[in-house]
């Protein structure tokens, strides 16, 4: 990969679903594309300038994903999106559509995307290149994301050895079960 490559990173907040439309992910990924360049290509630069001469608007969708089709095929770069099950049904369909295109356009792009089966089908639908890889968690797993959890419990005393051995036994039954 060497020096060409370029890593960026989005990751969908459950609790913040409504402010992660497509142009907001795609800006915060543009602008970390942006920041690891030497000098920002004059056409993303007079972008900015015509929105700001037209009354300070954000680019709209569209402007977003040309500008990251155009840096994106000067150099290697891999798109990383977490949790993207977490995203807003409508939303992921649009940002999804903007990945197509600019996978499209960029020969250099790779996406990974992380998120939780049920979207499988969806993510397929849009990304027909797309290779996945289903993973699901073992019982240890769950039992040690759980232990690691209960050590961070802000109110230790809570607690019994009863409950947190219902704890240790129902969640990862109930996940395995899904």
């Amino acid at each position: 990969m060497g020096r060409n490559a370029t890593v960026v990173c989005f990751y969908f907040d459950f609790a913040a679903q409504k402010e992660q439309s497509p142009t907001a992910v795609l800006s915060s990924i543009l602008r970390q594309l942006a920041q690891g360049l030497e000098m920002i290509p004059a056409k993303i630069v007079q972008g900015f300038r015509d929105q700001k001469a037209a009354g300070g608007r954000r680019l709209g969708l569209d402007q977003v994903v040309e500008m990251l089709q155009d840096l994106s095929t000067s150099r290697r770069t891999f798109i990383c999106i977490d949790a993207i099950d977490e995203c807003v049904a409508e939303y992921r369909a649009k940002l999804l559509v903007s990945l197509k295109k600019i996978l499209r356009k960029s020969q250099n792009t790779r996406i990974f995307l992380a998120g939780r089966s049920h979207i499988q089908a969806e993510l397929e639908k849009h990304l027909r290149m797309a290779v996945t890889i289903s993973t699901t968690p073992t019982r240890d797993d769950i039992i040690r994301f759980l232990r690691a959890k209960l050590k961070e419990d802000i109110i230790p005393d809570a607690m019994d050895e009863n409950l947190e051995e219902e704890i240790m036994e129902t969640i990862p039954a109930t996940v395995l079960e899904m």
